[in-house]
């Protein structure tokens, strides 16, 4: 998986490239269909801004996490994300599953036809 690691009056050192990789490992592997994810840090009034976007299986997921500390807010983005990811695989997964018949006993079918409904 390709991150794309951008800056916003913000280094982005060495240091904070291996703290995303570490944070997006376990993404990369649970979603091995994800090809890229653009991650923006920004610093914005005294807080740190991450913003997370990628394309998923034709949808375009993003996610945001922001704290006064910059690895915290990074980690908040990538549960975010890791939720976001989630709930899009379990819909596609329940979309390929067939929806059960509901079926009346035929004891119940039978009583019903037989009871005069008339009155």
């Amino acid at each position: 998986m390709k991150i794309n690691l951008s800056g916003h009056h913000v280094d982005v050192t060495d240091t904070v490239k291996q703290h995303v990789d570490e944070k997006f490992a376990k993404i990369a592997s649970h979603f091995p269909t994800l090809i890229s994810l653009d991650i923006i840090i920004a610093k914005e009034h005294g807080e740190y801004d991450v913003e997370i976007r990628t394309n998923y299986e034709g949808t375009r997921i993003a996610a945001k996490g922001t704290d006064l500390v910059m690895y915290p807010a990074i980690t908040s983005a990538a549960k975010k994300l890791d939720a976001a990811l989630k709930h899009r695989k379990g819909q596609l997964k329940a979309d390929l599953h067939e929806k059960p018949d509901v079926t009346a006993p035929e004891i119940a079918y039978e009583k019903v036809q037989e009871m005069d409904l008339s009155k």
